[in-house]
Formats: C-alpha cells, structure tokens, sequence
C-alpha cells in the first residue's frame, strides 16, 4: 500500500456527487477504499471517514501524493466492473511518476490491473487535467475545496462551524488562546470564499466616460421646465456660490454712493472693501459744511457735551485698540501698562483729547495730559479738566514734565482752525519738536485741513461725522459716529445713508 495519505477526488456519479479526501484505507478484497476527513460536493461531511465501493466510483483523480518521508501506503486498488453496464475505468502510474486518470471499457477477461509503487517523488511533479491544475498544495489548507462546484451553488464558510467540526479537530492557533479564538470568529464570520476573482482591476475613470453628466443635467432640466417643478440647471447655467457671510435672499441692487454733498467734492473715500464689493463710496465735506452741520446737531439738542462724550469713547476705543487690545491690556500683564502721551490746546478740539484721556485712564491706562496754562479757559475744557483729576492720569503743563524715553501712542489735539495763532507760540512749537523725536506713534483727532509745516505728522487720523479733505499729513484716516441725526444731514443739504454698519470707527480709503 504505497499510496495511503494521497488526496483523491472521487466522483460517484450525480446521484452520489463527488468526494475528497485523504485515503485513509484500502481493502483489496471486498474492494472499497476509505477517505478520512471527506468533503462532498464541497461541503465538509459530518463523519470524520467515508468508505466506497469499487461498483460505485466512475471516475478516480489523484491530487496530492505523500513526499517520500511520508510512512503512509496506498495498495493495489482494482476498479473493474465499476459501472452497471459493464464498462470499468482503470487508473494508472507511468514509470516516470506522472499520473493521469483514463477512461477506456474493461473487458471481462482483462486481469485486474495493479498500481506501481511510485520510484521518487520529490523530484517529480503529478501531471493533472486542466481542471486539475487549479489545485495546488494550498488546498489542504483551505479545507479541500470542491473542484466542481456549480455556480449556481456558494458555500459558506460558516456552513460547517466549530460545533460541526470533529472533536479530535484542533482549532489553529498563532499568538495563544485568545487570538486563535478570535482568528477563528473572523474566519467564521468573514471567511466567504469567492468563486472568481477577477484578475484586472475596475477601470474607474473608463466607466465614469461613459456617464455624459451634461447630457443627464439638461434631461432632467428639461423634465422640471415642462412639469412645472424648479430648475436645477446645468452646470453652466448655475448660479454663482455664496460666501458664508453673504445673504443667500435675493434682495435689491447695491448702491455704492448713497451719500451726496451739495457742493463739488474735492476728495473721496470708500468704506473697507468685502470681498468683490468696492466698498460704500463717502465723500469728504469743507470745513464750513462740516461747521454748519455741527451747529445744526447742537439746536436740535446734540450739545456740545455729548458730542465730547461721543468722541472720547471713539477716540478712546480706536486708541486701545491700538495699543494691543486685549493682548496688552489684561489682568496678568499688569506690569506693561501702555504709556499714552495727550497733546491738548486751550480750545474744543483739546476738550476732545481731555474727554479721550479720562476714557484711557479708567481703562487703566497710564496717561499723560500736556495742556499749556492759560488765565481764561473755556468751559467745556474746565469741565473735563475735572472729570480727568478725578482718574489716576497725570497733568502736565511743561513740556520738561513729559517723558524723554518713547511712549506707546501720542494723541495730537494742538491743532484748530479757529486758533491759527496758537502756531506761533513757543510752547506750541516745543510740543511739536518732542513729538517728532520721541519716535511714537502719532493719532491726530479731528485734524484740520491745511498743511501746517511744522505740524505733527500722523500716523492715523480720527475724523467725526464726515470726513474733511485730509491730506497726506494725516496718514490713515478712519471715521467715527458721533450720533449725529439723518435728518440733520438733510436739512444741511447732505443726502446720507450712513455707512458704519454694525461699528462705530471704521476705516476710510482714498478712492
């Protein structure tokens, strides 16, 4: 018995199916051969051995034979008279080891036919049919599959369980007990065989040709114009996208210049661009149309005071906000308090930058106020004067009191229209001279509109209201509310839409 341990494929007909499995045992007497650990049809049996009779196998395949160190034997098996109708099949060896199943009549007076025992073969290879081949070594591992499975049939792996597996059938193990448990549910869970395998990938980008997304948008465009339903549109016809901060509702067109002066205009400014928007247009008024307005808003009870008010908390905003916001000006960095230096004159525009200061220092800020000694001050400044004495800022009225070393900001309200003459005094030039070397930053608040030579330059400018025909002196120049009324701005002749938003500083471009 030179062939026990061999892997055989056995068909018995359609009525029995096909077997595999290891031949386990052969008997030459009553001729029947037994395979253990069998498989029909593909489905593992629930026997652990299976015995056939000569009579009943019509076709006998070889698919593995035992390597030479194999102790394992396989007798002579004689298949005559195999069929009812008298035709037998005989398997045969060649010398060289090759081996292949024949079908051809045995006659009655033939002598049975033995099987040679196999000379060697670890050097030599078992030459199978076609369909054959498809069977490697692999298959043992993977549980003897079929070789004749139809297509209409799919076996799952989970058809034969662990609770269907012989007793004596250890489970395979890799990293210990709990991985092999766990390898054992994934094969029982995911271990579905598939039958074919293609053996090129899905060609993606050829079958996505194939689809005419053009064509299928104007066929459903099409299909919505004539049911009635809204468009969606093809992909050249849709409408532009929106910005997160865009209103998505249709609405009316936007004008650009809703603000409009009785006279010329001699320069003007836009609002901060939004993305593609150019901005609100704002055009600069003259120092009397800027007077007249704020005569008007005085009458009808936008006192002086409450314009002061209004500007220092404008001023003082802008002026925080420069100093580092809230990056410079929180609890834990106490020790860095921002250094601001306040240029006043005896007059309204100094009263502004007095109310500013007041504002600063509550902020805790630490403030500087220069204000020049006069005999006669004016009203509004001795009031604000006031308010300041009462806050941890410092009044100066020397300018050897003001810091040497570079302050954070310097606010100028030196300059007014309606006090030329100021320019000529000594103290008012010495200001001007520690300005320009102490190499701080310069805000000017409602700066005139004349050149002055040996004025301060600016690195922003705060205008109120509307803006005045500043030129290049006073730098960046942004706008603030000082609540001013609409109609106010009418009947002074301006038609106004007012331009701040939700703000009450923004930021002005020279257009």
């Amino acid at each position: 018995m030179d062939w026990l341990g061999s892997i055989v494929s056995i068909n018995c007909g359609d009525s029995l199916g096909v077997y595999q499995g290891r031949v386990s045992a052969v008997d030459q007497v009553s001729q029947t051969i037994s395979l253990t650990r069998p498989f029909h049809n593909g489905v593992k049996c629930l026997v652990p051995e299976v015995t056939f009779r000569a009579g009943d196998i019509t076709e006998l395949k070889i698919l593995e034979i035992p390597g030479p160190g194999d102790n394992q034997q396989f007798g002579d098996l004689h298949q005559t008279d195999l069929g009812p109708s008298g035709v037998g099949y005989q398997m045969s060896i060649s010398q060289n080891g090759t081996g292949k199943v024949v079908k051809k009549p045995a006659s009655s007076s033939s002598a049975p036919q033995s099987i040679p025992k196999r000379p060697d073969v670890k050097s030599q290879d078992v030459a199978v049919s076609p369909q054959q081949q498809q069977c490697s070594k692999s298959y043992v591992d993977r549980h003897m599959e079929s070789l004749s499975q139809s297509k209409s049939f799919r076996r799952r792996h989970n058809s034969w369980s662990s609770s269907s597996r012989h007793p004596n059938q250890a489970t395979p193990k890799k990293s210990g007990l709990k991985n092999g448990q766990m390898k054992n549910k994934d094969d029982e869970c995911f271990g579905d065989d598939i039958e074919e395998i293609p053996d090129t990938d899905f060609d993606f980008e050829g079958n996505l040709a194939l689809f005419d997304k053009a064509a299928v948008f104007e066929e459903i465009d099409t299909y919505e114009r004539r049911s009635g339903t809204r468009s969606r549109g093809v992909p050249s016809e849709r409408p532009a996208r929106y910005r997160h901060d865009e209103n998505i509702l249709e609405s009316e067109p936007i004008v650009y210049r809703r603000i409009t002066v009785p006279h010329s205009v001699s320069k003007e400014f836009c609002t901060e661009a939004n993305g593609a928007d150019s901005g609100l247009v704002v055009p600069s008024v003259s120092y009397e149309l800027h007077k007249k307005l704020l005569s008007v808003a005085e009458k009808h009870g936008l006192t002086l005071e409450r314009r002061l008010e209004m500007t220092g908390v404008c001023a003082s905003q802008m002026a925080l906000t420069l100093l580092g916001g809230p990056n410079r000006l929180n609890p834990k960095n106490v020790h860095q308090r921002p250094t601001v230096a306040l240029l006043c004159g005896p007059h309204v525009k100094g009263a502004q930058g007095i109310s500013c200061g007041r504002h600063l220092a509550n902020h805790d800020v630490q403030v500087i106020l220069f204000l020049p000694s006069f005999v006669k001050m004016l009203e509004s400044i001795t009031n604000e004067l006031s308010l300041f004495s009462k806050t941890q800022g410092q009044q100066v009225s020397s300018l050897r009191d003001l810091p040497a070393s570079p302050v954070d900001l310097v606010i100028n309200c030196l300059d007014c229209p309606e006090n030329a003459f100021l320019r000529d005094q000594p103290w008012y030039k010495a200001a001007v001279a520690w300005a320009n070397q102490n190499r701080a930053p310069v805000l000017s608040i409602d700066p005139p509109v004349h050149e002055v030579e040996q004025g301060i330059d600016a690195k922003w400018s705060l205008a109120l209201g509307l803006p005045l025909p500043l030129g290049e002196h006073a730098g960046r120049v942004y706008l603030c509310d000082i609540g001013i009324p609409q109609q106010v701005f009418q009947e002074v002749g301006i038609n106004y839409h007012s331009p701040f938003g939700c703000k009450f500083v923004i930021p002005l471009h020279s257009a």
